[in-house]
């Protein structure tokens, strides 16, 4: 059985609600890192330096086995926290949410933060396009030039029913396809490409790695 990963988001997205007066603006960024979150962090409160609090939380790493949050002066528990349990439940990683509150002059209560929060990060990734993430063995296919449109046509077909991804063509003596598979997939590359080029095309297998699939 292949393992599972946590998703990402394919790209940063923003989302606001407003809640007793208070605005809660959100920023969802996928990040390569820590730093690379810590990054956006400092790129969010620069713009909205008048905003009373930043809250944040962060899940990062291949299997999401680092995480972080802040509550950024809200009463303890209350913000960064709640936030995080999102990101969790949603089972995501590399991705930090950070959530600039404007205060309206009515306090929420304990309670009333927690739900604005997590709230706030909830509709933001229920706009965001989720990336799987999955182990996938990287395969090159050497073709003549003659036949590269003919066998460009076969896999993009064969990756659309066998959970896999097209990578880069490269073009030199030869045509160089590049194909992402699942290790359980690649005996029926090798016997689905044998068929197609009368025995003539025989698959380069190379090291596996998690990439990103896009929807």
């Amino acid at each position: 059985m292949s393992r599972s990963y946590p998703s990402t988001i394919a790209a940063p997205l923003e989302h606001e609600i407003v809640i007793t007066k208070s605005r809660f603006i959100t920023h969802v960024v996928p990040v390569a890192d820590v730093a690379d979150a810590d990054r956006a962090i400092a790129e969010v409160r620069r713009a909205a330096w008048d905003a009373r609090h930043h809250c944040t939380a962060m899940v990062t790493g291949v299997l999401g086995d680092q995480a972080r949050s802040s509550d950024d002066g809200e009463p303890s528990g209350t913000a960064g926290v709640p936030m995080l349990e999102v990101l969790r439940r949603r089972d995501l990683t590399d991705v930090v949410a950070i959530v600039t509150r404007y205060f309206g002059g009515v306090k929420l209560g304990a309670g009333g933060l927690v739900r604005a929060y997590s709230t706030s990060v909830s509709e933001a990734l229920d706009r965001a396009t989720v990336v799987r993430r999955v182990a996938l063995t990287r395969v090159s296919v050497d073709v003549e030039h003659a036949d590269a449109g003919r066998l460009d046509n076969v896999l993009r077909s064969w990756v659309d029913h066998h959970d896999a991804t097209l990578g880069d063509t490269t073009y030199g003596a030869a045509a160089t396809f590049e194909l992402w598979v699942p290790a359980q997939e690649l005996d029926v590359l090798r016997a689905d490409l044998a068929a197609a080029s009368a025995g003539a095309l025989d698959p380069i297998v190379g090291d596996a790695r998690v990439v990103d699939v896009l929807p």
